[in-house]
């Protein structure tokens, strides 16, 4: 079940990763948003902080704030604790497909700086291989780490120290269990060719149908407009909230919901309140992940104590709604611990205080840190005959919205 199909159909998974940024799944945004333009490679200035007791700088690469706003925070999360003197934070263009050579120039540009020792890149899109085999031309001394890589594993784990990517897979069993202990008798599968013909995707789609068929769950592949088509996100999202409720009439309340595409989890996460149904987590988890938008909640940040605020006002729109354990999701943003994370392993590196070989002891200890004491694992990328110890597969436990999450 832990091995990942090695080769993805790059420019397909582009237009997914396109559909996980539509700005209506975003918090409310921090003033003085960076710039978004796709020749912008410097965000908006943050905060000065106090300088960090490693030598020289870490890079940061990531989306830009449109594009995926919880990997845009994070880097800005290392800015803010250790100054922009010590953390460079540089943005890749927004159509970086038709940009590689300028995804070459940013990452050229980074490492001409010699006082960078190490790079992060969140999300490792296409191109981004190129992009490094650029740069290892020059600088061979760098420790450099891929968050959700979207180019062939292999040839990834030959150019990164680190790699950091969740488990779709291993969601395959985990998400039709979870919805069992929602309550859940039958699981509701949204998605669309496009998407299905990914094959992370139709695979994880594969293990999710087999594992509700070995619990005792019906399991209902539906199929809803693509949000690139003709009718657009807009056309998606009324359609989720059309269906979710004849769905339920059909099933009835006992009924859990899953979506492949980010647009889709606003609508599809309202229309499960209304309706009383269950909904164990959005395709990509994290507290932050459709749920605000739905509710009608403001986020306000991405500190511990506002991660925890978000999901104490989650937890009592849901209680309002008589639907409190019947939702869930992970505990953290997973695209933000996973910069976080690589960013202070990076440093623990660059002072020595871990070797070449990856520790992964240190590197889940530096997770859980980052999920307040919540247990984070990883397992090995496997293919075929071949482990690769540095591509990490991660998987958390569930945040089940309950009462000891309100905060009064």
């Amino acid at each position: 079940m832990k091995k990942v199909i090695s080769i993805l159909l790059v420019l397909i998974m582009v237009f997914s990763l396109a559909a996980c940024s539509q700005p209506a799944e975003a918090p409310a945004p921090a003033p003085a948003p960076a710039p978004e333009t796709p020749d912008s490679e410097t965000p908006a200035p943050a905060p000065e902080a106090p300088s960090a007791s490693f030598e020289g700088k870490i890079a940061i690469v990531t989306n830009t704030l449109s594009q995926n706003e919880e990997e845009y925070r994070s880097a800005q999360e290392l800015v803010e604790k250790y100054g922009e003197d010590k953390v460079v934070h540089v943005l890749w263009p927004d159509n970086f497909m038709t940009e590689q050579e300028q995804m070459i120039s940013i990452v050229t540009k980074v490492g001409s700086d010699p006082e960078v020792k190490a790079l992060i890149i969140n999300q490792a899109v296409p191109g981004t291989n190129a992009a490094v085999d650029k740069l290892l031309e020059t600088r061979d001394d760098l420790f450099i780490a891929y968050c959700q890589p979207q180019e062939n594993p292999p040839d990834v784990a030959a150019r990164a120290n680190l790699i950091l990517q969740a488990d779709e897979l291993g969601m395959g069993d985990n998400i039709p269990l979870q919805a069992q202990k929602l309550g859940a008798k039958t699981l509701v599968h949204y998605s669309f060719p496009r998407h299905m013909s990914i094959v992370l995707l139709s695979s994880r789609r594969d293990l999710m149908k087999a594992k509700c068929e070995e619990i005792g769950i019906e399991f209902v592949d539906a199929t809803a407009p693509d949000p690139t088509g003709d009718a657009g996100l807009p056309g998606a999202q009324q359609f989720i909230l059309e269906d979710v409720p004849k769905m339920v009439d059909k099933y009835g309340v006992d009924t859990a919901f899953f979506s492949t595409n980010c647009g889709m989890q606003t609508p599809l996460i309202k229309a499960s309140v209304d309706a009383g149904a269950i909904y164990p987590q959005p395709c990509c988890p994290s507290p932050y992940h459709g749920f605000p938008s739905a509710l009608g909640i403001e986020s306000v940040g991405y500190t511990a104590d506002a991660m925890a605020q978000v999901i104490s006002e989650t937890a009592k729109k849901l209680d309002a709604k008589g639907v409190l354990g019947r939702f869930s999701t992970w505990p953290v943003p997973v695209a933000m611990m996973n910069t976080v994370a690589s960013g202070e392993y990076a440093i623990k590196w660059i002072n020595g205080e871990v070797g070449d070989e990856l520790d992964i002891a240190v590197l889940e200890g530096l997770m859980t840190e980052y999920a307040n004491g919540i247990a984070v694992s990883t397992t090995t990328y496997v293919e075929g005959d071949a482990e690769f110890p540095t591509y990490r597969l991660i998987m958390m436990d569930f945040l089940t919205y309950g009462e000891e999450h309100i905060i009064n």
